[in-house]
């Protein structure tokens, strides 16, 4: 089948404003927009500059706009979207070149919610051990793969880039609620801030456009009631 393939196109080093690409391409109905977007550069114009890793929706850096919604590339059928599709880059992050955003804002909000395991007590001689209902408690927030989907569509993250975003919160979540951890006090300290948790609008963008499908509205919410339960 036949496919036009609409690219937003940015060059800083030679372009004013970003501009459309528009590419014709004969397809299966199978292929996703990252082998079409894996056409279009290699067979149409080599100058496209994309991000990609895996191509199996685990790394999650292929993580872009496809008309109008935050996709995985790699995981959208070309089956399922119009005969006009258009490719962009994420929004309320710095664009790079044509696909590629910067993402070093979006990982120092990762980084401030200290997403790693706090505890100071001596490891025992086995692994620290938990029951089936304390994982089940936050097992939903480890399926984060970082891609930014979350964070990029939402609106109060597109007003105020300081905003620490439902990713961050996700992150948070995961170690809060996680019986082995001892952090959870700081990281809601953290969180209890205006660009922290309460700056969440509870619109559900991050819920839709999660492609782990992780219950991100629902998640920001329990942090929000542990703060209000809490010392903090």
């Amino acid at each position: 089948m036949r496919k036009t393939v609409r690219i937003k196109r940015y060059n800083p080093e030679k372009d004013d404003a970003p501009w459309w690409g528009e590419y014709e391409l004969e397809v299966d109905p199978t292929d996703r927009v990252l082998d079409a977007l894996h056409m279009v550069k290699w067979y149409k114009d080599g100058t496209l500059t994309l991000r990609r890793s895996c191509a199996m929706g685990i790394c999650g850096s292929d993580a872009m706009r496809i008309n109008g919604k935050n996709k995985l590339a790699c995981k959208t059928l070309l089956k399922d979207l119009p005969d006009v599709i258009t490719v962009e880059p994420m929004l309320g992050l710095p664009v790079i070149k044509d696909l590629v955003v910067d993402m070093e804002p979006f990982m120092a909000q990762y980084r401030s919610v200290m997403p790693w395991l706090i505890n100071e007590t001596a490891p025992p001689p086995t692994e620290r051990k938990q029951s089936i209902a304390e994982r089940e408690i936050f097992d939903d927030t480890t399926k984060c793969i970082l891609c930014a989907c979350c964070t990029t569509s939402c609106p109060s993250f597109w007003a105020n880039g300081e905003y620490v975003g439902p990713m961050a919160v996700v992150q948070a979540h995961r170690f809060i609620f996680d019986s082995r951890d001892h952090g959870a006090a700081q990281r809601l300290a953290i969180l209890n801030d205006p660009d922290g948790v309460w700056r969440c609008r509870t619109i559900f963008n991050c819920t839709k456009a999660c492609p782990r499908e992780i219950e991100i509205t629902r998640a920001i919410g329990e942090v929000k009631k542990a703060l209000i339960f809490s010392r903090i």
